[in-house]
């Protein structure tokens, strides 16, 4: 079965270093709360706000395992209010969890984004 699991975090700098370090933390973490290996990815859409400009989030993720996967990234829409340098995710995986029990991911400021959702 395909589903989307969703996360986001946040940068203290808009450097290479903090996108790859945030981004690669993200995405292990996502993996790793969901029993996930890289065959089970389907696709990865990453979207930075206006405010990230230093570095892809696709490139620390293509450069730790996921070099086959296809990855996407793109602007966020410049919300007035919204939380400042954020990467989001949308994972796309293939598994047999029903959406209830997967555990969506948001890690530094991103933390209050979807505290609807299960962790």
């Amino acid at each position: 079965m395909v589903r989307a699991l969703r996360g986001a975090t946040t940068l203290h700098a808009d450097t290479p270093e903090q996108v790859a370090e945030r981004t690669q933390e993200l995405l292990q973490q996502m993996m790793d709360q969901n029993s996930l290996s890289v065959d089970d990815v389907i696709s990865i859409f990453f979207t930075a706000t206006h405010d990230i400009v230093s570095a892809f989030p696709a490139t620390p993720a293509r450069l730790n395992g996921f070099g086959e996967v296809p990855l996407m990234c793109a602007q966020e829409i410049p919300v007035v209010g919204a939380t400042e340098r954020c990467i989001r995710v949308m994972m796309h995986i293939s598994t047999s969890l029903p959406r209830g029990e997967l555990h969506h991911v948001y890690l530094h400021d991103a933390k209050g984004l979807r505290d609807d959702l299960p962790q």
